[in-house]
């Protein structure tokens, strides 16, 4: 039996899914933060934000081949990555407090409005961030990367409960006003 022209063979199969997994690769390495911010605005529980996050990359590696290239990858991430959150707060339904379904909509709507600004003061905040002393972006890092209690934060640096709450406070407020000094600079260039 001759093989037929039009249907590949192992060694082209192969090619395009290499390239295939290529250029998801690229396209998710590149745009994966701003999905991870994107969820982590919609889903409050951090731990929750992250469960979404790996089923979201699962999702979108398996339906991979329906993005139509050209387009924008972050909306259809972001598209994918709704559609999880909706499924997530479904199995929550036993909780209390729940966000309505309109709200998670108007949400998502001025989330997808707003994307390239956020994306931008992103940016910015790592800006600050690099520019703090060691021990205060470890600080951060521990409640905010790691998403530890503050409890533990001081049992871990050795400080009292309000002592952590308070340089904590004050650490925010410097990246605040380092994010907005950049912000007016770039307004005023």
């Amino acid at each position: 039996m001759m093989p037929n022209s039009e249907q590949p063979t192992p060694s082209t199969s192969s090619e395009a899914s290499s390239e295939r997994d290529a250029r998801f690769v690229q396209l998710f390495a590149q745009n994966q933060q701003r999905i991870a911010i994107y969820l982590k605005t919609l889903v409050p529980d951090q731990s929750a934000a992250d469960d979404i996050f790996q089923e979201t990359m699962l999702v979108l590696w398996r339906e991979f081949d329906r993005f139509e290239h050209g387009t924008n990858f972050v909306a259809w991430s972001c598209t994918v990555a709704l559609n999880q959150v909706r499924a997530w707060r479904k199995k929550q339904q036993r909780d209390r407090l729940q966000f309505s379904d309109e709200f998670l909509e108007a949400l998502a709507h001025d989330l997808d409005a707003q994307e390239e600004q956020l994306h931008h003061r992103y940016q910015l905040l790592n800006d600050c961030l690099a520019d703090l002393p060691d021990h205060h972006r470890q600080l951060i890092a521990y409640r905010y990367s790691a998403g530890q209690a503050v409890d533990e934060i001081a049992k871990q640096t050795q400080r009292s409960i309000d002592a952590v709450y308070r340089l904590l406070s004050r650490v925010r407020n410097t990246l605040q006003q380092c994010v907005d000094k950049k912000l007016i600079a770039e307004e005023t260039a």
